[in-house]
This record gives C-alpha cells, sequence and structure tokens, in this order.
C-alpha cells in the first residue's frame, strides 16, 4: 500500500534582485551584446570555413571556435550582472579591458572598421565607467573599502 506524496512546490528560478541599479543592467544588456557579437562573428567564421570558400579552411574554421569559445565569457557575465552576483564584475571588467585593444586594432585598420571600432570603445569604457559606480559595487556586495560584505 502506498502513500500518494504531496505534490513538491517547483524549484525557484534565479530571478533579477528586485533593487537592482539601472547602471547594472545597463552594463549586462552591453556585455551581453558584445558577447552576441563576437558568437554572431564566430558562427559566421565557422560558416564560411566549412561551407564557403576562404582562403584557409581551417584557420576560419579555427577561428570560428575561438570565438564562440570567447563569446562565452561575456555573456556568462552579464548573466552574473543580471543577476547581481559579485564574481560577474571581474570577468565583465577584464572582458572590457581586451575590447580596448582590439577597438585599437580595428581603428588602426581604417576603413569601414573605424566605426566598428568606435562603438566597440564606446561600449568598453562605458561598461567599465558602469561597474566602478559605488551605486554598481553596492548593489553587488561590494563594500566602498574593497572588503567584500
Amino acid at each position: 500500500m502506498s502513500k500518494k506524496q504531496p505534490a513538491q512546490a517547483p524549484a525557484p528560478t534565479a530571478a533579477p534582485p528586485a533593487g537592482l541599479p539601472g547602471r547594472l543592467t545597463a552594463a549586462a544588456a552591453l556585455t551581453a551584446l558584445e558577447g552576441l557579437a563576437l558568437a554572431g562573428l564566430g558562427v559566421y567564421m565557422l560558416f564560411v570555413g566549412i561551407a564557403g570558400d576562404p582562403d584557409s579552411p581551417q584557420q576560419a574554421e579555427t577561428g570560428g571556435l575561438t570565438l564562440l569559445a570567447l563569446a562565452a565569457l561575456p555573456l556568462i557575465a552579464a548573466r552574473g550582472l543580471r543577476l547581481g552576483r559579485r564574481w560577474s564584475r571581474g570577468p565583465a571588467l577584464i572582458t572590457q579591458l581586451l575590447a580596448l585593444p582590439v577597438a585599437w586594432t580595428l581603428y588602426s585598420t581604417g576603413g569601414a572598421m573605424i566605426a566598428a571600432a568606435v562603438a566597440l570603445a564606446v561600449a568598453a569604457v562605458a561598461v567599465v565607467a558602469l561597474l566602478v559606480n559605488p551605486t554598481a559595487t553596492e548593489a553587488l556586495g561590494i563594500g566602498p573599502d574593497g572588503q567584500a560584505r
């Protein structure tokens, strides 16, 4: 004879904290946009390497896989920022600091890449400014004296 088990409540989903400041949301959105751009470029390079006619299919495929792997860092950091996780600030800042030399390289190539370089540099500087803002650091539980709360 078995007794009927009471229905268990579903596991709570990870919802963003109610008091998440707009600065943190904006930083998460820009970081996610950068990650999506990297992933899109990686998919494009893979497609060209497999179905297209590149000079070096192996190089295109390897570059595409590398970009897909690199896209994971800003996407994971953006999710962590959106959820108000303290650990996400470091990877988000690292992503932005790595984006600045990339923007300079794009700018140096000239032509149509100048617009992409300016957009990337503006986004990177904006995210850094948003993440070091005291409102954002307090929302992530990082104290003004550098000690985690």
